[in-house]
């Protein structure tokens, strides 16, 4: 009789840590990847043309057309004879022409700032 009840409970105990071991799982690795899947669908979203792009082999590059769902065509450097196309998961970080403005107006406040207190 006793034998009976510490084997009962002793599967519960092995139940709970089972189910604190998916928990832990969940809140470290599935629940990070899925917050970072939408955030770079919400990026691949918000690509317009004009967008300066990041590509996944470390070239820069504006967005200089957007074929259809999955394609775009990208100029790269100064040459205007370099345009590639290719595909949107290609690209990993996507930089606002008005976002480069505000860090352009952010950095020279810095500076002037500085400059004063130099003075």
């Amino acid at each position: 009789m006793i034998l009976a009840s510490s084997a009962g409970s002793s599967g519960i105990v092995m139940i709970l840590w089972i189910v604190i071991l998916f928990a832990f799982m969940y809140f470290l690795m599935i629940r990070p990847q899925q917050k970072e899947t939408k955030k770079k669908n919400a990026m691949m979203e918000s690509l317009a043309v004009g967008d300066t792009v990041l590509t996944t082999s470390g070239f820069y590059g504006v967005v200089i057309d957007i074929s259809d769902d999955d394609t775009i065509i990208v100029e790269f450097g100064n040459n205007k004879n370099c345009r590639i196309p290719m595909q949107k998961a290609a690209i990993s970080a996507v930089e606002k022409p008005e976002d480069a403005v505000a860090k352009t107006d952010d950095t020279a406040d810095k500076t002037d700032k500085k400059d004063e207190k130099k003075k």
